[in-house]
């Protein structure tokens, strides 16, 4: 895994859609869609980035409004039940969640962040927080944050970072990195005994449908050996790209040498839950951006960004938006957990 192999160079062209996706962000906060005070410490010479189409903009906000929902209710629920829980963020690049739970309402039910990204990732990400004071002083006392495997990893006592291709076999990369204890005074990152919620955004669409099949199957495995396993899933992604705008897109990527593997085997939006159910989940479930803006976002927040920008190609939205979806996928060890747990989902607002 260190250094890097010849296929991970090869994966440059992957990695480097971790950028787009952060100056994505940074500019739909710097046209208020939403708050986000870290992601400017990410993304290079961000004060010198134009912002980005409306369009772009707005489909960042309803991804961001859906996922964020999902966790901020599976942090919520772990408190209705007693429980602190864990959040392992799989292809997290820039990703800045840990510092908005931090500095939020539900920072003491988390327990446990975990990111995990290619080494070239991880290092830059690393040094990135090194050399910030506002992201150091969201990981605590400083004398207990410390960089680990040459740079690629950094630990503190509630956020890890950490380099792995998560296309290898899991039981060989994952199990020593978050479930193997070194001594009494260094147990294993995770706890099985806890709720724990993995994240991929746009992660396993460039993953082949058995390495990412592999993957949850081993979570899920691991899940079943505690008696009261709680495992969630979320996952962002494109779909349904055997139309002539999925045939675009994939000769768009495929000009900067970026091949999406995981995409053919979900054709539609009820396709999704398949991936959860294949690989041992109890329940699952998906809708597309579409769907989430017209019927899963308060009605004055829609008001709200609708004044931000003036966006005269709502067609033109709307066929961005069904071809991104976000699914999410659920396993009970105890199916008397579902008294809790089974609430978990995005909530309709709208009939």
């Amino acid at each position: 895994m260190f250094p890097p192999s010849r296929a991970q160079a090869g994966d440059a062209p992957i990695r480097a859609t971790d950028n787009d996706a952060a100056v994505a962000r940074l500019s739909a906060v710097h046209k208020q869609y939403f708050n986000d005070p870290f992601i400017r410490y990410f993304v290079p010479r961000a004060h010198l980035l134009p912002p980005r189409p409306p369009l772009i903009n707005i489909g960042t906000y309803v991804r961001s409004a859906g996922i964020d929902a999902l966790v901020d209710q599976w942090l919520s629920l772990a408190g209705n039940a007693g429980q602190q829980c864990q959040i392992v963020s799989l292809g997290s690049g820039s990703d800045t969640r840990f510092w908005r739970i931090a500095a939020g309402p539900l920072k003491e039910n988390l327990q446990t962040y975990v990111e995990i990204d290619f080494p070239e990732i991880t290092t830059k990400k690393a040094m990135a927080i090194r050399k910030n004071k506002e992201l150091m002083s969201g990981l605590g006392d400083p004398a207990k944050v410390t960089l680990a495997q040459g740079g690629t990893a950094l630990h503190s006592p509630r956020y890890h970072l950490l380099a792995a291709d998560l296309r290898l076999e899991p039981s060989e990369t994952l199990e020593p990195m978050l479930y193997s204890s070194k001594d009494a005074e260094h147990p294993a990152i995770l706890d099985p005994s806890l709720p724990t919620l993995l994240v991929f955004e746009c992660v396993l669409v460039y993953m082949s449908a058995s390495s990412s099949s592999r993957l949850l199957e081993w979570f899920v495995g691991r899940a079943e050996r505690s008696q009261s396993g709680v495992l969630g899933c979320i996952v962002y992604e494109m779909f349904g790209l055997d139309d002539a705008f999925g045939r675009v897109m994939i000769n768009n990527l495929k000009e900067r040498n970026i091949s999406l593997l995981g995409a053919e085997p979900y054709p539609t939006v009820e396709s999704l839950p398949n991936r959860f159910l294949a690989t041992g989940f109890s329940a699952a479930h998906g809708l597309t951006l579409k769907e989430i803006r017209k019927d899963y976002i308060e009605r004055e927040e829609l008001e709200r960004i609708s004044k931000l920008e003036f966006l005269d190609e709502m067609e033109e939205l709307d066929l961005v938006l069904v071809h991104y979806a976000i699914s999410w996928g659920l396993f009970l060890t105890k199916p008397d957990s579902s008294t809790n747990w089974g609430h978990w989902g995005l909530i309709r607002q709208r009939d």
